[in-house]
């Protein structure tokens, strides 16, 4: 009987074993495998591989989205398909240009007043009126013979103003896209009515005279400013060599 009761507990642990064994000798191949120099390098790569190659795979899909946009060094964007399918998206800013002809045919005879200009150039950009000394916000063109000019629009927009001052004479305001708020005044003629759309370069008036700078004789006062109503800026710093 002890010998039968053996034999059976011999029987019922031998499968125990053999998994033992096997369990053994999986474990022992990985750590084989694991104490080779080669793994961890492989497994980098690879995983490095895997990595490189999702980038690309981005990469290749935004340029894909963006191979048809061109961005200027002004920073305007075109978009350059052309055919049947091509769709106008241009955001190509109009420049602006000088509120006349010629350049070289007029002169600067009153400029704008820069509070961070010299002392000197802020005593010529003073207008007198009166008794009083006040800060000429503009600039102020006229021909060497004081002979009138026509007045052009500096950019397109919308005629937002037509008004006749006793001090400053007859005055056109235009409303233009990007804010800005171009003011014409001392004009003669003037050819433009209040919401009316102009573009660059049409005619609005002549360059006539005013009460405010009646010793400047026929000339044109220029301001920009930014909105209606809104602070002057320096018409130089945006009509520069247009």
């Amino acid at each position: 009987m002890n010998e039968q009761k053996r034999d059976l507990q011999n029987q019922a642990e031998a499968p125990k074993s053999n998994e033992g064994a096997c369990n053994n000798s999986t474990s022992n191949s990985w750590k084989r495998l694991l104490a080779k120099k080669w793994v961890f390098p492989a497994t980098y790569m690879a995983a490095a591989a895997i990595i490189l190659t999702l980038m690309w795979v981005y990469q290749g899909a935004g340029t894909k989205l963006d191979k048809n946009v061109s961005v200027s060094p002004t920073g305007s964007v075109t978009n350059n398909v052309t055919g049947p399918d091509a769709v106008a998206t241009s955001t190509k800013q109009e420049t602006m240009q000088w509120p006349f002809k010629d350049r070289t045919e007029l002169e600067v005879i009153l400029p704008f007043f820069d509070n961070k200009a010299s002392n000197e150039a802020r005593q010529a950009a003073m207008v007198e009126y009166g008794d009083t000394f006040t800060p000429h916000m503009g600039m102020d063109f006229q021909r060497p013979d004081n002979q009138t000019f026509d007045v052009q629009a500096v950019m397109s927009g919308k005629v937002t103003a037509v008004e006749k001052n006793p001090v400053v004479g007859n005055l056109v305001e235009i409303t233009h896209s990007n804010g800005l708020v171009s003011v014409y005044q001392s004009l003669a003629d003037v050819k433009v009515t209040k919401d009316a759309d102009v573009k660059k370069g049409d005619v609005i008036a002549k360059a006539g005279r005013n009460e405010l700078e009646k010793d400047e004789g026929v000339h044109l006062h220029l301001e920009l400013r930014q909105g209606q109503g809104g602070p002057a800026v320096n018409p130089e710093q945006y009509l520069g060599d247009h």
